[in-house]
């Protein structure tokens, strides 16, 4: 029997199905995931399944983001993350917490911290190996 992931799907809300497409679509192609789903009441995105929906709350009710809520996504890279971050706030997303290293974590954990236009706080993160991590603290002095 296969173990299936610990979180199956992610949902956020939106008051705007359409904007959330364009700035997610945008956002999350850096990341390697694609939009498999489309409907009017929201869409979804993943690598293969999907895993990260945009809707309108289903109880008809205004969308709003929770405090202290955020969904993670991993990136295949440094680039990645520094792509998504770029794309994020081109596409008015806030920067909450610019690409870099966050040593509080862990040594390597390399990521970048946005809110979407409904102030949803998303994030993405690569493990840098050694050498990149060393590369990256000698730019940095």
């Amino acid at each position: 029997m296969t173990k299936a992931p610990v979180i199956s799907h992610v949902s956020v809300g939106v008051r705007d199905v359409a904007k959330a497409k364009k700035f997610y679509t945008a956002a999350l192609k850096p990341l390697g995931l694609t939009l498999y789903f489309d409907e009017a009441y929201g869409c979804a995105w993943g690598r293969g399944f999907p895993t990260f929906w945009a809707q309108k709350p289903f109880d008809g009710k205004r969308a709003s983001s929770g405090n202290g809520v955020h969904v993670c996504f991993n990136a295949p890279s440094k680039a990645a993350v520094d792509s998504f971050h770029r794309a994020a706030l081109k596409l008015g997303g806030r920067d909450d917490g610019k690409p870099g290293i966050r040593a509080e974590y862990t040594p390597n954990y390399y990521a970048a911290f946005v809110r979407d236009p409904d102030g949803n706080k998303i994030e993405a993160l690569c493990f840098l190996d050694d050498r990149a991590l060393a590369l990256l603290k000698r730019k940095a002095r």
